[in-house]
């Protein structure tokens, strides 16, 4: 268990004690309460709000509080004062053996130091990521979805959930009626027919030329000259195979591997859309009604139609929403219901990482849910902004549509696999991001990859040495680090912390940003010998000394580790 973690049972246990003896009321809920680090280092090791969140409901002041906490805290082994500050927070010092204790538990627990097991009872969550419709190789516009997804997923196991990675593809639909004919285009080509300019509409990208000569291979001329009815039907389900083997390769380049893949068209055919309209008729959630028209101006062939409509606004949505077309086919919203019923059958809680344009569709497929499983499970969506790629200074534009637009297999092979994942996760998923090719492969501080790489880089380098030395062998004495030293050692200690919470609140990058003022610190630390050499963290004279510092070296260069793994990035051994 984490420093953080056992102080917050220990602060817990202390809250346990003041309700038994009528200091605070039976049931109060202690959620909100936090031991973490304190703003102001020069504070102390570690500050609690507990006063400040309990007072209210304890009907007292924070101030009168906090003293009933604190003595019991500065009764705590480990502990060598708790004291009150401005309105009532405490802030405690540790002895320095605790934080030696913690820098050997990092050492000891190694790639696990951070991660919470997941127990027999532990949470499932669905993360669904990426999702793309299979008409095309993956871009530019792609990445950060998918780079988001997979790292999210990445944290909730490490924060002892039990987690399903999921693709759903959409292969029912107009599109792909579009991709199928674009597909038959190339069939014809690849059987030796001038086929001229592509028609508008169609789909022109050169990566449909080998799926139609995979079509010729399979299928000879047996459809070059027959009617669309014939070979609609047996081209969709073909093309959209290939189509996702393609996607399949390109998430491979990123490290990208989905547990499971669900098809619209298997939903649809399997009846779950019409067991998911006889749940909510069951509930008294479905109508046959007319919607009001759109807000502003109404376009001239708008027409009042009796549709069927689920009662989202029951549920926060601000106005019913459409299931089934006059036509009698399914809405998007209809077949997205159901898919995340069939979600829910198998998870307790549902994630999903979406581009920022649907932001539009999220309360209803949240009311969705809600109805369906009877407030028993949720979902939490993710918006993801676009990613403004640039090069030499100029935007690249991109489209699917014209065939122009940069493959994501292009941009892993130009900067790689480390740098693409990384990158993405430098800003929260709802804030753009800007991706200029040569802004991520320079070897600076402003560029967090390489920073936070070449911290890695130099531990290893710095091992390396020290074996050569053989100044690796024999116990440490930490007793010999530094104030500035033992500031490391404590932010390397907020580790499995931060993952909680990042997990807790789905924001991966929370992970990038702790890793850039961790790998920071280690530098900071790393330069001070620049300028007095009793300060490098080998000095062949002074053994003992070493040792500490490279046992200091290896607990930092174990958490960048760790973070990186989470992330799903490289720990680089050397820079090249």
């Amino acid at each position: 268990m984490s420093l953080y973690a056992r102080f917050q049972d220990k602060l817990e246990a202390i809250l346990a004690e003041l309700v038994t003896e009528g200091v605070l009321p039976d049931g109060i809920s202690t959620r909100a309460v936090a031991v973490e680090p304190p703003r102001d280092a020069s504070h102390g090791d570690l500050a609690t709000n507990a006063a400040m969140v309990l007072a209210k409901p304890a009907g007292t002041n924070p101030r009168a509080l906090a003293g009933e906490i604190a003595p019991r805290l500065e009764k705590l082994e480990g502990v060598t004062a708790a004291q009150i500050a401005g309105p009532g927070f405490i802030n405690m010092r540790l002895d320095p053996d605790i934080w030696n204790e913690e820098l050997e538990a990092i050492i000891a627990e190694g790639g696990d130091y951070g991660r919470t097991p997941a127990g027999e009872n532990a949470r499932t969550i669905n993360v669904e990521y990426v999702s793309a419709n299979p008409t095309g190789p993956m871009h530019m516009g792609h990445s950060r979805g998918a780079v988001v997804g997979d790292a999210l997923a990445s944290l909730l196991e490490w924060a002892g959930r039990k987690v399903t990675r999921e693709y759903y593809v959409n292969d029912a639909g107009a599109q792909v009626d579009t991709l199928a004919r674009s597909a038959h285009l190339r069939y014809r080509e690849a059987l030796g027919e001038d086929i001229g300019e592509i028609p508008e509409g169609l789909y022109p990208g050169d990566y449909l030329v080998p799926v139609g000569e995979a079509l010729a291979t399979e299928y000879g001329d047996a459809f070059a000259g027959a009617p669309e009815a014939d070979w609609l039907p047996v081209f969709k389900p073909f093309v959209v195979e290939k189509m996702m083997d393609m996607i399949r390769k390109d998430l491979a380049l990123l490290g990208i591997h989905h547990d499971l893949f669900s098809s619209e068209a298997e939903l649809q055919a399997s009846g779950k859309v019409d067991e998911a309209m006889e749940t909510l008729k069951s509930k008294g959630l479905v109508y046959q009604g007319v919607l009001e028209p759109p807000k502003g101006e109404t376009p001239d062939d708008w027409e009042p139609v009796e549709l069927t409509l689920f009662r989202s606004t029951e549920f926060g949505d601000d106005q019913d929403r459409p299931m089934k077309k006059s036509d009698g086919s399914w809405t998007y919203f209809g077949a997205d219901a159901a898919y995340h019923y069939q979600k829910a059958e198998k998870a307790d809680h549902l994630v999903n990482i979406w581009g920022a344009d649907h932001a539009g569709t999220v309360k209803r497929v949240q009311s969705a849910v809600t109805a369906l499983t009877g407030g028993e499970k949720g979902l939490d969506v993710k918006l993801v902004q676009m990613v403004r790629l640039f090069r030499d200074g100029e935007p690249v534009k991109m489209s699917k549509r014209s065939g122009n637009f940069v493959t994501l297999a292009e941009m892993v092979e130009e900067v790689g696999k480390d740098v693409v994942r990384f990158m993405m996760l430098t800003r929260k998923a709802d804030a753009p991001l800007d991706f200029d090719f040569a802004k991520v492969t320079e070897a600076s501080k402003e560029n967090p990859v390489f920073y936070v790489q070449y911290a890695h880089a130099r531990i290893s380098s710095l091992q390396r040495k020290a074996a050569a030395a053989g100044l690796d062998a024999g116990e440490a004495n930490l007793d010999l680090l530094d104030d500035v030293e033992r500031g490391l050692v404590k932010q390397a200690a907020q580790f499995p912390r931060v993952v909680r919470l990042a997990a807790d609140a789905y924001e991966p990058h929370r992970i990038a940003f702790y890793l850039y003022d961790l790998a920071a610190a280690f530098h900071a630390s790393w330069n001070r010998g620049n300028d007095d050499p009793g300060k490098r963290f080998l000095i062949e004279d002074q053994p003992e000394l070493s040792r500490a510092r490279l046992e200091l070296a290896r607990a930092i260069g174990q958490v960048l580790k760790n973070g990186l793994a989470i992330m799903g990035v490289e720990a680089a051994e050397e820079m090249r």
